[in-house]
């Protein structure tokens, strides 16, 4: 993949750069905004070359149409403060307002397109109808820099449309977020431990059918521990089961016995009586969770005996949190994961972070970012990644 120093002098050109600014937002407030400042080395690094840069990004899920809830209006103002410079704000994606936005930039300076999934064309399943968006995305611009990470798993038109049509490049986000799970896939340092939590195992089948391959380790919290336990033959009480994959997470128990791989399922349970943040806690045996109790997040016996799989680990992946984080009573499994993970990066391992829920726990949780080897800022594409599957937004930088 070409890069942005590949590109040659940009001083004076349009660059386009697709973004990942899909951030979580109370009302206006962008409450997480780590997506916006991973955002900033590419950003930075065209604006000194002297480019003017066009970024387009999505927020949210609009229906193909605008939507007030989802302007990107506090994107442009979040941007335009760590930036140290103005952040032009078209009105729309590619009609008079962004032309307009465009044409007023001068070497330097940078616009942001609104919402381009108010424009239906981006999402759409229909080859020509992406390809006509993806024209006139590429007639605001002379070059294209892919740096949303978040979304290289999707064939959409900013993501892989318009790389048909423009020269372009791979930018710094998008290629530090490959390099590194690279790494952690493709010759990975022993002991390779994977750390999986989350709400559902079916969005992990993949996952965990190519892990069992690869890893030395897998390590199962969260909602979708209790499909694991079932399959054991305990009951689970009123924690969230997706019965339906009780014969899949059979065979994975099978297969990994039969291949050596370690699956670390908790011994011990935090429960509560209902999905609430001041239902009371209990500590029960993961193999005797009582009926009509909620399991929301793996006990204090099971923190130790996860950090302990964890700590000496040489690499580590690590994506979905291991209970209800946003409940305090409900944090500490999560918190001790994120702790094992700065041990085992202290050790000399390498940590991954990835995406989604992880890196928002991270965050919220007061850790510091420095303290893993990479926090990925996207959740699906690092799963479909870690699957071993073809990302269209990376493949259409191939040359």
């Amino acid at each position: 993949m070409k890069t942005i120093e590949d590109l040659g002098d940009l001083r004076g050109k349009r660059v386009l750069v697709r973004s990942d600014f899909n951030v979580p937002l109370d009302g206006t407030t962008i409450t997480d905004d780590g997506r916006v400042r991973a955002a900033l080395p590419t950003l930075q690094a065209l604006l000194s070359a002297g480019a003017r840069v066009v970024v387009t990004a999505h927020l949210g899920r609009p229906k193909g149409a605008p939507e007030d809830k989802y302007s990107l209006a506090p994107v442009a103002a979040r941007l335009s403060e760590l930036l140290g410079q103005p952040v032009a704000l078209a009105q729309d994606v590619v009609g008079d307002s962004a032309k307009e936005t465009v044409a007023a930039l001068q070497d330097g300076q940078i616009a942001l397109l609104e919402n381009i999934r108010f424009d239906p064309r981006e999402t759409s399943k229909v080859d020509e109808e992406r390809a006509e968006l993806a024209g006139e995305l590429a007639q605001l611009a002379d070059v294209y820099v892919s740096d949303g990470f978040g979304v290289v798993h999707r064939k959409q038109a900013s993501v892989y449309d318009v790389a048909l049509v423009l020269p372009h490049a791979v930018g710094k986000l998008v290629l530090k977020e490959v390099d590194s799970l690279r790494k952690a896939t493709e010759d990975p340092a022993r002991p390779y431990v994977v750390v999986l939590g989350g709400s559902k195992v079916s969005d992990k089948l993949g996952v965990i059918s190519n892990l069992l391959t690869k890893a030395d380790r897998l390590v199962i919290g969260g909602g979708m521990l209790f499909t694991f336990l079932a399959a054991k033959g305990y009951s689970v009480g009123n924690s969230l089961l997706e019965a339906d994959q009780l014969d899949t997470v059979k065979g994975y128990l099978a297969q990994a016995e039969k291949d050596g791989v370690e699956i670390v399922l908790p011994v011990d349970i935090r429960v509560g009586d209902t999905f609430a943040a001041d239902t009371p806690v209990a500590v029960v045996a993961a193999d005797a969770i009582p009926d009509g109790k909620i399991g929301l997040d793996i006990g204090p016996e099971s923190e130790k005996l996860f950090a302990s799989k964890i700590v000496d680990a040489k690499t580590v992946v690590w994506n979905g949190p291991a209970g209800v984080f946003e409940f305090e009573a409900f944090a500490g499994g999560t918190r001790a994961v994120a702790q094992a993970l700065v041990d085992a990066g202290a050790n000399g391992g390498f940590t991954i972070v990835g995406g989604g829920d992880s890196a928002a726990a991270v965050r919220i949780l007061g850790f510091d970012e420095a303290g893993f080897g990479h926090i990925s800022t996207g959740g699906g594409a690092s799963l479909e990644f870690l699957e071993g599957k073809t990302l269209p937004g990376i493949a259409v930088l191939e040359d």
